[in-house]
């Protein structure tokens, strides 16, 4: 495969080559043209000199023709003169009787409307003059080979060709310099991201011009590892933080049944020590559905089904299934500003994400509530429907604002308060993302509220 370096020369070759080609074909149709117009000009003179002589100074011997000839510093070569009458249909003169035939065949050609007429036979050129005395009409004929000119042009075609190799081979040699030059800093740049591992990923690429395009190129590439690096952080982050939250449960339970394990005890104990074991085997279990739903939400992003879903009627499930498995839970709906049109109602989704995605909104605020109190307003707003989530719960400190949406983030306000794993709320955001949606928080002292707001389709 043919790298950059050597597709750039090429380029380079072919383009400058081809605007070659064009100035040396036009310096030479130009130089042709110019060439032909001189001699047509030299045959021109010498017919105007024979009508002078014929006509006005009433000489017709060829030896007056030949001292101009002699005069002449570049006489014509297989030059001939004839004259022609229109009325006789006969050569009057010619320099040359031995070839009378060769002005013959022009004949035919004679325009009388015309003054003078360029004509032109293989290598001849020839120029016909339309002269009228009286009643008497004659063509002057003059021929001749312009040999200097010729070789000229041959000259000229040998210095164009010459000078067109000499042109290509060096610009094939700047060509790969130029390219060499110009692809210097893409070399450098591989070579500075080929030192770039996981161990020292806080390294960028380094380019002296950041206006260029190749700056713009590296600029994009180190925002490329800054995105790189922070999914390295929080993928470390989430590994540490799993194996915290694996151990100290799977720590619990295995000390638990080695303490049972010690000496026969009797049923009431064994049955605090189950009760003790299942509550820490469902909040196992709790974690590991949580991060299930956390990892679904990321790995099947492409291929997850999406319908039209009808959010109100979606919320209305959420709420009695909560209220199913919590008894002391309490979940205020409030419809705002209901629609009359059921396309404001609906979203183009994934219904099972987005119910777990209210669930984990919901839960969290009677959760964090004292009164276990959830009030949720649902409303419809310019082609998008929005749900405010308040409750009346300790409220979250600013500096943790930023990172309540990362998995495992637990403030230290909502770790003494309640028990939880700080999922919960990182699917929340992913499945928000995955949904084009996007979601706030505000909290101040009377309560914390999550505003969640997802595109209708009344806005396609």
């Amino acid at each position: 495969m043919i790298n950059i370096r050597t597709r750039l020369t090429y380029q380079f070759v072919f383009l400058v080559t081809g605007i070659l080609l064009l100035f040396s074909l036009g310096v030479y149709l130009f130089s042709k043209l110019y060439l032909e117009k001189r001699f047509y000009k030299r045959l021109q003179d010498r017919a105007i000199t024979t009508t002078t002589l014929l006509f006005d100074l009433q000489q017709t011997d060829s030896t007056v023709l030949r001292l101009i000839d002699a005069a002449d510093k570049e006489p014509l070569l297989n030059e001939n003169i004839s004259v022609y009458n229109d009325q006789t249909k006969e050569i009057l003169f010619s320099t040359n009787p031995a070839n009378v035939q060769f002005h013959q065949q022009f004949v035919a050609q004679l325009d009388s409307t015309a003054q003078t007429l360029y004509l032109r036979k293989n290598e001849y050129q020839v120029v016909a003059i339309h002269l009228t005395s009286g009643k008497s009409t004659n063509w002057v004929i003059v021929s001749g080979v312009d040999q200097t000119g010729q070789d000229a042009l041959n000259d000229l075609q040998k210095i164009l060709i010459i000078m067109m190799l000499a042109a290509i081979l060096l610009l094939g040699i700047s060509g790969w310099l130029f390219a060499d030059r110009a692809l210097a800093p893409m070399s450098s740049i591989v070579q500075q991201v080929n030192t770039i591992f996981p161990a020292n990923v806080t390294r960028r690429v380094e380019h002296p011009n950041r206006s260029d395009e190749i700056g713009v190129l590296v600029t994009t590439f180190n925002q490329l590892l800054d995105r790189i690096e922070q999914a390295l952080h929080t993928q470390k982050m989430f590994i540490a933080n799993v194996s915290h939250e694996l151990k100290n449960p799977l720590t619990k339970i295995n000390s638990q049944i080695d303490v049972a394990l010690i000496q026969k005890r009797n049923p009431e104990a064994y049955e605090q020590t189950l009760r003790s074991l299942q509550e820490d085997t469902r909040a196992l279990s709790q974690l590991t559905n949580t991060l299930l739903e956390l990892a679904n939400t990321s790995l099947q992003a492409e291929t997850m089904p999406f319908e039209p879903v009808r959010m109100d009627e979606l919320l209305w499930e959420t709420k009695k299934q909560l209220q199913a498995w919590h008894d002391d839970y309490t979940i205020q709906l409030t419809f705002t500003d209901f629609p009359d049109e059921e396309d404001d109602l609906i979203t183009q989704g994934n219904r099972a994400a987005l119910k777990v995605l209210l669930m984990n909104l919901i839960e969290n605020a009677c959760k964090f509530s004292p009164s276990r109190t959830a009030a949720v307003d649902f409303k419809t707003r310019r082609g998008t429907i929005v749900l405010s989530v308040f409750n009346e719960g300790i409220p979250i400190p600013p500096a943790d604002l930023p990172y309540i949406f990362q998995p495992f983030f637990r403030g230290n306000a909502t770790a003494q308060s309640s028990k939880g794993h700080g999922v919960g709320l990182a699917v929340v955001a992913q499945v928000t993302q995955l949904h084009r949606g996007d979601i706030a928080v505000q909290s101040t002292p009377q309560g914390t509220t999550f505003t969640l707001t997802l595109p209708s389709l009344a806005a396609f």
